[in-house]
């Protein structure tokens, strides 16, 4: 069922750029995709401090991609992404596929400017919480704006003037991440924030913006080995198994050959 229409039915938090779709693939949907990424040859991965990857679609290039196609069993899902999300104007010619064990996460980053400002991120496997901090550029930005402001408005409290112009409409927020669920974001919440996932085989849920919807899914999942704690004061996610995912971009500038950039 394609969701081109009905994609504003899964915006999540204070965005309208972010969009969490829980039980986007089967179970054994999963398993197939599991089973395939992990038959790739042992060549295929490339080890990194906190992780292992494996690359398709090509060589990222600071001018564009240097090109292979995308295997037949990736470039299903990701036809998929593309049709029903209907955000990316040509088809995804990019993944990343990440394997974090329990207590590995990624450092808070921003994606490159040589993608499209759209990423799909497909979860496989275990729960994680994706965290999302605001630019640093934003707030030199308003650091900037709040002394032209006061400067001009000596007898009111910064904070006032804060809140009522909406400078501070920038704040940390967190994604809970379901096996099978597909997390997309754009625009605003692309440009805006560095996302990262913490270090830690327990994850707090305190900023959470889709628990909800998260944890909706979580009883109905065969998959899912996730144990969340609840206590009076908060909400953990223990992380009991490896994480999958699947990163799913489009590089505009597609390019043969390296010499002909």
């Amino acid at each position: 069922m394609a969701r081109t229409e009905n994609l504003n039915n899964f915006v999540v938090g204070d965005l309208p750029t972010l969009f969490y779709i829980p039980d986007f693939i089967t179970d054994s949907e999963q398993a197939r995709l599991l089973n395939n990424i992990y038959q790739a040859p042992i060549s295929k991965w490339k080890s990194l401090k906190n992780r292992r990857l494996q690359n398709w679609g090509g060589v990222v290039h600071e001018k564009g991609l240097l090109s292979q196609d995308l295997p037949p069993w990736l470039a299903k899902i990701t036809k998929r992404i593309c049709e029903e999300s209907g955000l990316f104007p040509s088809a995804i010619n990019h993944v990343l596929i990440n394997e974090y064990l329990p207590n590995q996460g990624i450092m808070p980053h921003q994606d490159g400017p040589a993608y499209y400002p759209v990423v799909a991120i497909l979860s496989l496997g275990s729960p994680v919480v994706m965290d999302f901090t605001p630019h640093s550029r934003l707030n030199s930005c308003k650091s900037t704006v709040m002394e032209s402001v006061v400067d001009k408005t000596s007898d009111v409290k910064a904070a006032e003037i804060e809140g009522n112009d909406g400078l501070d409409k920038h704040q940390p927020f967190s994604a809970l991440l379901m096996p099978r669920s597909l997390l997309i974001f754009k625009d605003d919440a692309y440009s805006d924030y560095l996302h990262g996932i913490e270090d830690n085989a327990v994850h707090r849920l305190d900023k959470v913006v889709n628990g909800i919807e998260a944890l909706s899914a979580l009883s109905g999942s065969i998959s899912s080995e996730a144990e969340v704690i609840r206590s009076e004061d908060s909400k953990t996610v223990n992380r009991t198994m490896s994480r999958i995912s699947l990163t799913c971009r489009l590089v505009l500038k597609v390019h043969k050959n390296l010499f002909k950039f």
